[in-house]
């Protein structure tokens, strides 16, 4: 009995080690089911944006208005209408503004006769003053005649020249080149100018040349400059970039729930017309940007290889209790200081040569979280890895029996 009780526990030692030593055994994988995706090292830009939404709106807009009251007689122009500076756009009825001009006129005319008369009546007077041959009570009344002939006639003269004006107040011209936006007035409509100057017409000068008015929030002022690059694109062309220029960074905040921002301005060129006033814009302002730089993915600073994976892959099988240790460098791959630049030791790529992966110190510019500018520790045209994955080959072929758990069509069995 005893000697059977120590063949079993013989026994069972030898199981346990023999199912230690399989668990322990290293992990192999099969090169051709190991897929590397790599990038090369090259030439590209990287930039910083600030985001911002703003209004389109045309350079220069005119609402043009009317001075006088009155019917509107004729309107020679609708909306989109091209206009010409001095372009007559629409006509006040004048009836009214034709016959107060007459009667200011009749009103100068009675005036210029009082003046002649007591201008006459002066010149005969002053003769006899100087031979002291009148009292100089009627001469001073002669001069107090004259002078007051004088102001009414200059009162009737600026009330005759105020109603020339009215009436020509009365045609409405455009002041500037561009086209009708808005027309807010219909022919026979009744404008009144007694208290403010109605509104009839909206012109905008060139709609070739829009700006675009853009609010930035307060922690992103400190980068933005007049002269950087804009990047914008309006919901009515989701798939189309148009391109701008800052051209004004202007002081007064704007307040809106306790959220400060501040006004841009953007000039938008518009050759085709596409883009009209109104729309909204989402606007990517580039603060920073560098051009023909080194550059390598993001992803590449990220990457973290299996090793288990990476030796099967290099044909050199990882130690037991090695714990997925980073494998030694290969002779030749250390970076030296005139190729690396310093390079920052706190980053490492992996980059692939051949059949051999192994990292590589680098040292990092600037990070858009794309692209990595590399100022030292790699060449344009090496390999970087971006990732690292075990694929599985095996092709499951199905049966024309199906699965026999499943039911099948009525009358089949």
């Amino acid at each position: 009995m005893k000697k059977k009780t120590i063949i079993i526990t013989a026994a069972v030692v030898v199981v346990s080690v023999a199912a230690a030593a399989f668990i322990m055994r290293p992990k192999t994988v099969d090169a051709s089911k190991i897929n590397i995706e790599t990038a090369k090292v090259e030439n590209g830009t990287i930039s910083e944006v600030v985001e911002a939404t703003g209004t389109l709106e045309a350079i220069t807009t005119v609402e043009v208005g009317t001075q006088v009251s009155g019917i509107i007689d004729k309107i020679f122009v609708d909306f989109n209408s091209y206009v010409k500076k001095g372009q007559l756009l629409a006509t006040i009825d004048t009836t009214n503004l034709a016959a107060q001009l007459e009667q200011s006129k009749a009103t100068l005319d009675n005036a210029k006769a009082e003046l002649d008369y007591q201008q006459a009546t002066f010149d005969r007077m002053e003769p006899l003053n100087a031979k002291k041959l009148i009292s100089q009570t009627d001469y001073d009344q002669t001069v107090y005649n004259l002078n007051k002939a004088r102001a009414n006639y200059n009162s009737a003269l600026a009330s005759h020249k105020r109603n020339q004006i009215n009436l020509d107040y009365a045609m409405i011209y455009s002041p500037i080149n561009g086209i009708v936006l808005n027309r807010a007035v219909e022919q026979g409509q009744t404008v009144a100018a007694s208290f403010n100057t109605p509104t009839l017409f909206t012109i905008a000068n060139d709609l070739t040349q829009m700006r675009v008015e853009a609010n930035v929030d307060e922690a992103d002022m400190g980068q933005v400059k007049e002269g950087q690059r804009v990047e914008f694109i309006v919901d009515a062309y989701p798939d189309e970039k148009f391109n701008g220029t800052v051209t004004q960074v202007r002081l007064e905040p704007t307040v809106t729930n306790n959220v400060v921002t501040y006004t841009i301005i953007i000039d938008a060129p518009n050759p085709d017309y596409k883009l009209m006033p109104g729309m909204t814009a989402t606007i990517q302002i580039y603060v920073l940007e560098k051009k023909d730089i080194l550059v390598v993915p993001s992803k590449a600073l990220r990457f973290m290889p299996d090793m288990t994976l990476m030796a099967s892959y290099m044909g050199t099988p990882p130690k037991p209790g090695s714990g997925g240790k980073m494998p030694e460098m290969p002779a030749g791959s250390q970076p030296d200081a005139a190729t690396s630049g310093q390079p920052d030791m706190g980053k490492v790529v992996w980059v692939k040569k051949d059949s051999v992966i192994h990292p590589q110190p680098v040292k990092i510019g600037l990070d858009d979280d794309i692209h990595a500018e590399i100022l030292g520790g790699l060449k344009p045209g090496e390999e970087v890895v971006l990732g690292m994955q075990e694929t599985d080959k095996t092709i499951v072929k199905r049966t024309s029996g199906g699965n026999p758990f499943m039911p099948g069509p009525p009358g089949r069995r």
